[in-house]
C-alpha cells in the first residue's frame, strides 16, 4: 500500500530533511517542496552574487533522498573553512551553482538528482526570488530570513516581497496529485509559512484530495514561538493563510527529556512544545500523538517513527472534491 502512495512534503531546514530520510524507506513517490527565502551563509552569498535561488535547503533534501555512499554525502556537505571566495561555502552548494550556470536552475535539479540517484523529486516552491519580511510586535519591519531569525523577537505578521510570486507548477501538481501532503516539521515562520504564503500553495492544499498533515515542532524557538503550544502553532498558520488546509496534526507526546539536555536547551531559551490535544481537536483537526523523539543528543524527530505515523494517517483518509 505505502509503496503506491504519493507524498508531497512542504518545508525547509533540517526538519524537512529528517522527514524525507524516513519516508524514502516506505515509498518511491516523493516530492519535496522547498522554501526559497534563505539569504544567509553560503546560500545567501550565492543568491546575491549569482542571482540564483538559494541552494542550501535544496541540497539537504537532495541528499536526504539520495541513494548514495556516506562518503559522497560527507563530501557534498563539506564546508570550506579557508580560501578566498570559498570560505563558508559547501561543496554541494557550489555543485548546484555550477549546474545552474550551465543548465539553468530546473536543469540543475534534474542533473543533480541523477548524479545522486535521488528517490523522488526536489522542487522549489516557486522560481521567483523572494525576500521574507517580518513585522514585530513594536511595528518594526525586518527584511531577510537570516535577519529575522537573528532578531529573536516575537513576530506579529509575515509577508513575502514581492507579493506577486506564483507557486512553481510542478510543486502545485505534486500537491494536487498526492495521496498525502505533509507540512513541516520546521521553523514556523521561516520554513513553514514562507512556503504557505506563496500564492497558489494554500489554494492547492484546499483543492487537493490528499490527506493533509501538519507536523508540529518538538521544541519552541527563541523570540519566534516562545511559550507556543501545538495549537498556538496552528493558530499562527491559520491567522496568516486561513483555515481548512489541514486534516491532521502530528504532535510529540513524549515529555521526558534528560535534565542535562533540557538545561542545554533552556540556556538557548528553547523548551518542549506542549501537545494540547483538546484545543487542537476543537479546531476540527484529527490528532496523532506519539513518542517521536530520536534517541540522541539533540531533541529532534525520529525519521522512521515520524514516517510511519504519517503513513498510518491514510487509514483515516476522507476524500474531498474541490
Amino acid at each position: 500500500m505505502y509503496k503506491e502512495s504519493a507524498i508531497a512534503a512542504i518545508g525547509g531546514g533540517t526538519g524537512l530533511s529528517t522527514l524525507l530520510r524516513g519516508l524514502k524507506n516506505y515509498t518511491d513517490k516523493l516530492a519535496a517542496i522547498v522554501n526559497v527565502t534563505d539569504n544567509g551563509g553560503s546560500s545567501g552569498m550565492l543568491r546575491e552574487n549569482l542571482g540564483m535561488l538559494p541552494p542550501g535547503d535544496i541540497r539537504n533534501c537532495l541528499l536526504a533522498l539520495a541513494d548514495t555512499e556516506p562518503l559522497m554525502e560527507k563530501v557534498f556537505q563539506y564546508r570550506f573553512t579557508a580560501g578566498e571566495g570559498l570560505k563558508g561555502h559547501t561543496l554541494g552548494n557550489l555543485f548546484i551553482a555550477a549546474l545552474t550556470e550551465t543548465l539553468g536552475f530546473e536543469g540543475a535539479l534534474d542533473a543533480a538528482s541523477k548524479v545522486l540517484a535521488v528517490k523522488g523529486s526536489v522542487l522549489p516552491v516557486t522560481l521567483e526570488k523572494l525576500t521574507l519580511v517580518a513585522v514585530f510586535d513594536d511595528g518594526c519591519e525586518v527584511y531577510g530570513e537570516s535577519q529575522i531569525t537573528a532578531a529573536k523577537r516575537k513576530i506579529k505578521r509575515l509577508r513575502l516581497d514581492p507579493p506577486c510570486s506564483r507557486v512553481y507548477p510542478a510543486a502545485e501538481r505534486a500537491i494536487l496529485e498526492s495521496d498525502i501532503v505533509v507540512v513541516g516539521p520546521g521553523s514556523l515562520y521561516t520554513s513553514v509559512l514562507s512556503n504557505l504564503l506563496v500564492p497558489g500553495v494554500t489554494e492547492a492544499l484546499r483543492c487537493s484530495r490528499a490527506r493533509r498533515i501538519y507536523i508540529c515542532n518538538v521544541m519552541t524557538q527563541p523570540g519566534e514561538t516562545d511559550g507556543f503550544s501545538a495549537s498556538d502553532h496552528v493558530h499562527a498558520i491559520f491567522d496568516h493563510v486561513g483555515d481548512s488546509i489541514f486534516d491532521t496534526v502530528i504532535v510529540n507526546s513524549n515529555r521526558y527529556v534528560p535534565a542535562a539536555l533540557l538545561d542545554k536547551y533552556a540556556a538557548e531559551e528553547r523548551f518542549p512544545v506542549n501537545a494540547d490535544v483538546t484545543k487542537l481537536k476543537k479546531l476540527g483537526l484529527e490528532v496523532l500523538a506519539a513518542d517521536l523523539l530520536a534517541p540522541q543528543e539533540l531533541v529532534r524527530h525520529d525519521s522512521n517513527r515520524l514516517a510511519r505515523l504519517v503513513l498510518s494517517d491514510l487509514r483515516m483518509s476522507h476524500w474531498r472534491v474541490c
